[in-house]
């Protein structure tokens, strides 16, 4: 049985901190300073607001991180593999990281217990070749249906609360869910960046529900998003979301399989004449953009997947506003740059394989 649970994991909430500083630290386990062979520092976002041109921000993406533990892993070939990923993407030094769901993959046997959340969570989390990359980044998140609960969960799971606790320990965003509504959904500002983090589990019904109306969302967090989007002054507005929402295609978890409600959110960007939104997604264990276009308002969806997870690829889909180019069916990660001046601002899109290398590179304007 599980004998991990939440007395283990620390939170520490620093205050004090002034704007544009670089803070070491140390950690100190029964008084005594605990070597993990770097020195240990973290940097507080500048104070440029009506200073200076917005810096440079930098943001690594990726999705579906499988870490093996045989005991509770199917017989046969390992699913996850190239762990050596996660340094790599330490190595671009980027200066936030956002997980974009399946973060870790819930076995069967820890589904039935609070405490196999916590173990789930702490055995992926130490991961060796995972620690660098978890001390020289700020860390965002999302979950998706193998960090809820099980495959292709619905918001009937009746253990989401252990799924939420868990999250709320393990991943530091800045709130969790809306007034009223529990779940991850939140949003904060980078520099001159605006994130929306989405829950995509809590609400959600089936997709053929007699009944209930089917959704993902639910009117409630769209509703909010929407206000949020045309509130943002950001060049960029980025919507993390476990699904694709601009791939047409009813395959997979895809938001096209509840047509009504991607309809009513992607018509309601383009009705508020909302500009710079790009979807940021994960799940389809491989990588892509796409792109479309309604009066004027263009809107991205960029899948980034998988970290370590088994690869799949994209079959028998629609190419309807598939970037040329930009499918990836390896092991690989994205690293988003937003540069230039305050009011010609740019993104730049990169996807990297394990090693580094990048395999293609896109700008897009606001």
């Amino acid at each position: 049985m599980h004998d991990v649970n939440a007395t283990e994991v620390a939170q520490f909430h620093v205050t004090g901190l002034e704007p544009g500083m670089e803070y070491g630290y140390e950690v100190l386990i029964n008084g005594q300073v605990f070597d993990v062979g770097q020195p240990l520092s973290f940097h507080t976002e500048a104070l440029w607001q009506y200073r200076e041109d917005p810096p440079t921000t930098t943001i690594a993406l990726g999705s579906c991180a499988f870490i093996n533990e045989a005991p509770y892993d199917k017989p046969g070939v390992p699913y996850g593999s190239n762990y050596e990923i996660f340094d790599t993407i330490a190595s671009k030094d980027p200066d936030v990281m956002l997980w974009l769901g399946n973060n870790i993959y819930l076995r069967d046997y820890d589904l039935g217990s609070r405490s196999g959340y916590f173990h789930r969570y702490t055995h992926a989390r130490a991961t060796p070749a995972m620690q660098r990359l978890l001390r020289s980044a700020h860390h965002y998140a999302i979950w998706d249906d193998s960090d809820f609960g099980p495959s292709d969960a619905n918001g009937s799971w009746i253990h989401k609360d252990w799924a939420l606790d868990a999250f709320k320990l393990f991943w530091m965003n800045p709130s969790y869910g809306l007034p009223g509504q529990p779940g991850i959904t939140t949003a904060f500002e980078y520099n001159d960046v605006d994130m929306f983090l989405l829950d995509n589990r809590w609400n959600r019904t089936s997709d053929d529900n007699k009944k209930l109306e089917a959704q993902i969302l639910g009117k409630e967090q769209i509703e909010w998003l929407i206000e949020a989007l045309k509130f943002s002054r950001a060049p960029f507005k980025l919507v993390a979301i476990g699904g694709q929402v601009v791939n047409p295609a009813k395959v997979s978890e895809n938001h096209a399989r509840y047509e009504e409600e991607r309809e009513y959110l992607l018509s309601r960007i383009v009705e508020e004449k909302i500009k710079g939104v790009i979807f940021l997604s994960g799940d389809r264990q491989h990588t892509e953009l796409r792109k479309a276009s309604r009066d004027n308002i263009t809107i991205y969806d960029l899948t980034v997947s998988p970290l370590t997870a088994q690869v799949k690829e994209s079959k028998n889909e629609s190419s309807e506003y598939l970037v040329d180019k930009t499918s990836v069916t390896q092991h690989n990660f994205g690293i988003l740059e937003i540069s230039g001046e305050r009011l010609a601002r740019q993104l730049k899109i990169s996807i990297f394989d394990k090693q580094g290398s990048e395999l293609w590179t896109k700008v897009i304007y606001p």
